[in-house]
């Protein structure tokens, strides 16, 4: 069985998710990675017709949208991300926010893959944004 020492692993940027720094390996069923995102940065809405998604906070908070709704996530928070749900549109609160993800199938590896994009982007980005703010008043 190997190891991977996933720290010490290339760090990619994906297309699909520029802004977020990725460390990953692709299993036989399942990709996993480490996701980095720096301040305020996220990923757009979307949803992945076709993989299956866990991802855990180790550190750094996030605002998110999650099935159209907006959620507050935090170190310890085990995230459930089924087919087809639609999420994303995320903001680090603090100055990075790093999981870990775990996804299936496996396909290419690449974690962004089966990314569609939702026509309401915008909309959805500003629930996010608006909480964001409401937080940071509250700071």
């Amino acid at each position: 069985m190997p190891i991977h020492k996933i720290f010490e692993m290339e760090k990619n940027r994906e297309e699909s998710t520029p802004e977020a720094e990725m460390q990953r390996v692709k299993g036989e069923l399942m990709k996993v990675g480490i996701v980095v995102y720096q301040k305020d940065k996220g990923a757009p809405p979307h949803f992945h017709p076709n993989d299956e998604q866990f991802n855990l906070i180790l550190e750094g908070r996030r605002v998110m949208i999650l099935d159209g709704e907006v959620v507050y996530a935090e170190p310890g928070d085990l995230i459930h991300i089924p087919r087809n749900s639609v999420h994303g549109g995320g903001q680090s609160l603090d100055d990075k926010c790093v999981f870990f993800a775990a996804k299936s199938p496996a396909g290419s590896g690449v974690m962004g893959e089966d990314y569609n994009p939702v026509e309401n982007a915008e909309e959805l980005m500003q629930l996010v944004e608006d909480r964001v703010r409401e937080i940071r008043e509250k700071e």
